[in-house]
């Protein structure tokens, strides 16, 4: 009796063991917002509404200079999920919907008019490892919500490491942000709610429902606020009472619900006792399509490896890591996401070969990464390629020309300085060079 009462005595303690360890691993938020600008939030620009990301700023870290490699819908998320240059994925361009259902059968897609004169795969490849995957190994439940855009039902988020899913569809965008949201019967059962308010619902219901004693992971992916520009009706009057006009009301307000749905995910997280061990990242897929001023260049105009297409909001909370309202200067990119939390998930260095990102980790405690080089490849114009070292970009064109910025001291990059004869233009032309023999296919 006493054996069989000590064996239970044992098994119970390990089994709080386990539960203990689940535990002290962070539960992750991850908030991807669409076509969200680095100049499009309260506090660097006060004709947009953006309390809760205001705080969550001053809670946390914000990255300042933070980028995306390709920045287009499909590349940006792919590039998320993996940690790798997209161009890498042989994937330039966002995925077409070429069916009446929104899929592609099709393995690529071949665009006559675009000068990259490259075909462009149409889903991620199953293969490719995916931060979902690596955290799932590390014991935690990943559930995800909203926009996908990498690829058909064969593709989608459950068979890239996701355990659930909801407003999932193969859509890139919706045809509305009020019912009929979309071109199929995707989230059907709605009459007048706001597209942004049902997929917030649903991670709040996630968050006040979840009962597992792992750790989970939660990829919320807005649909906000690409087109097309609806915004909440209310917000909307609420703006044209303070004097927007239409258009700009309507944009104000798609910001301003995503903002609110940032902040009733942060009240859920409290409000379920777990917001001290949660850690929430904020980050926008590519700049914005309206005006990025005093940044130069959008998510279109030819000018996407400008500042203002290429360069992202980026805010993180890690609570008891991250110092409350501090900025790093760095210059990071959305692939280091990917080794960032499997090296969290895992408690080890995380340093896969295969990968172009690398850790925050350190950054986030307030140390400083290793200087190295950024690379952004586009697809659709003349403008292609580009390198980042520090405070310079060297931005190439299939026509032959070039630029060259000092991105610090020249934020709005209006001071050309090719030609100059300075010593940087060679060195970063002969790595640009050499990136591109690496990282980009070549078909014949």
């Amino acid at each position: 009796m006493k054996k069989s009462l000590i064996i239970h005595f044992i098994l119970f303690i390990l089994l709080m063991l386990t539960t203990l360890s689940a535990q002290s691993k962070p539960n992750v938020v991850l908030l991807f917002v669409d076509d969200w600008g680095w100049s499009d939030v309260g506090f660097r620009n006060d004709r947009f509404y953006t309390p809760n990301i205001d705080q969550l700023k001053r809670d946390g870290m914000e990255f300042t200079r933070a980028y995306v490699p390709t920045p287009t819908c499909s590349p940006s998320r792919a590039s998320l999920l993996t940690g790798k240059e997209a161009i890498r994925l042989e994937m330039p361009r966002h995925i077409e919907h070429q069916n009446k259902d929104g899929t592609n059968d099709e393995k690529y897609n071949y665009w006559k008019n675009d000068p990259a004169h490259m075909p462009s795969i149409n889903w991620l490849p199953l293969e490719e490892v995916t931060y979902a995957e690596v955290l799932k190994d590390q014991g935690y439940f990943n559930m995800f919500i909203g926009k996908w855009h990498l690829g058909h039902e064969p593709y989608y988020p459950i068979y890239q490491g996701f355990d659930a899913m909801f407003g999932t569809g193969n859509w890139g965008h919706p045809k509305s942000y009020y019912p009929d949201f979309f071109k199929d019967n995707l989230l059907e059962d709605y009459t007048d709610e706001y597209l942004t308010d049902v997929l917030t619902d649903k991670a709040v219901n996630f968050i006040d429902h979840y009962d597992r004693t792992e750790p989970f992971m939660m990829s919320l992916w807005y649909y906000n606020v690409h087109s097309p520009h609806v915004g909440r009706k209310d917000l909307v009057d609420e703006f044209l009472k303070k004097g927007y006009d239409n258009k700009e009301a309507i944009y104000a307000a798609m910001v301003a619900s995503m903002d609110e749905s940032v902040g009733r995910v942060r009240d859920a997280l409290k409000h379920k006792g777990i917001d001290k061990n949660t850690i929430v990242l904020l980050i926008s897929d590519q700049g914005g399509f309206f005006s990025n001023a005093p940044l130069s260049g959008g998510k279109i105009g030819g000018n996407t490896l400008g500042e203002g297409g290429a360069r992202v909001p980026f805010l993180v909370y890690y609570p008891g890591v991250t110092t409350p309202g501090s900025e790093s200067d760095t210059p990071i990119q959305t692939i280091d996401v990917f080794p960032t939390l499997a090296e969290i998930a895992s408690k080890n260095t995380f340093k896969p070969h295969n990968i172009q990102g690398v850790s925050l980790l350190s950054e986030l405690k307030g140390e400083k990464l290793k200087p190295r080089d950024l690379y952004f490849y586009r697809s659709y114009e003349d403008q292609y390629a580009a390198i980042l070292s520090g405070n310079w970009k060297l931005i190439k064109y299939r026509s032959g020309t070039y630029e060259l910025f000092n991105v610090v001291d020249d934020v709005s990059e209006k001071k050309n300085l090719i030609g100059k004869d300075l010593p940087i233009e060679k060195k970063l032309k002969r790595k640009l060079y050499k990136w591109e023999k690496r990282a980009v296919p070549v078909y014949h």
